[in-house]
């Protein structure tokens, strides 16, 4: 992929990820304030401002080899919690949620043909399409993929809200094992044939994103 990327292509990248990641965890950091939490603002990470959220190794990482993350907004999951008991599951939602909505926003003027999918004809500069299927890409990507129920991705905050109280202790027990888990899922398993990330984000990503824009 590294070689492959062109000047246009990064370009959108750049630009599509400091919205995205930016957006998705000041939507963390803004639920969390509205339940009650302090501790984003505190940490300077109520802002739309992109420097507060991204990590530049995951925005990297993110960039040549489609696996990334940004900043984690910190979090007091007893004040959270305080106002309803479904709190942590609410902020955690919130950012792939918000890359969800994201993606729909990019895929609504190709949807309706006020912005045709003509590829990129500069050297530097993507076409309006282009950049936005990009966009619609990696926010659908980002939905997905935080999605996954493993720590610590936001899904395993989600999931373990709806678990019956047994599969929690589970969950429980699994949970420090979760980064070698997922890491395994990206790297190792497809070494193996067992490549689950295509099952579950790029299958489904294409499925919803080809309906999006009605292709």
């Amino acid at each position: 992929m590294i070689f492959n990327l062109t000047v246009p292509t990064l370009i959108s990248r750049i630009i599509t990820l400091m919205i995205a990641f930016t957006f998705h965890e000041f939507a963390h950091a803004a639920v969390a304030t509205a339940l009650g939490d302090s501790t984003p603002k505190m940490h300077g990470r109520l802002t739309l401002n992109p420097m507060a959220h991204l990590d530049p190794m995951g925005t990297i990482t993110l960039l040549f080899a489609g696996f990334g993350w940004a900043k984690p907004v910190p979090i007091n999951p007893y004040a959270v919690n305080r106002k309803t008991g479904a709190g942590m599951m609410l902020v955690s939602l919130a950012g792939p949620a918000t890359n969800l909505i994201l993606g729909t926003l990019a895929a609504i003027p190709l949807r309706f043909g006020w912005v045709p999918l003509t590829a990129t004809t500069s050297p530097l500069l993507p076409s309006a399409g282009d950049f936005l299927l990009e966009f619609l890409f990696i926010n659908l990507a980002l939905f997905f993929f935080n999605l996954l129920p493993l720590a610590p991705l936001d899904g395993e905050k989600v999931i373990t809200y709806f678990l019956p109280d047994h599969w929690v202790d589970v969950y429980d027990r699994i949970r420090p094992y979760s980064p070698f888990i997922l890491l395994a899922i990206v790297f190792i398993l497809p070494m193996f044939g067992l490549d689950l990330i295509n099952i579950l984000i790029r299958r489904p990503l294409m499925g919803l994103a080809l309906f999006l824009i009605g292709r």
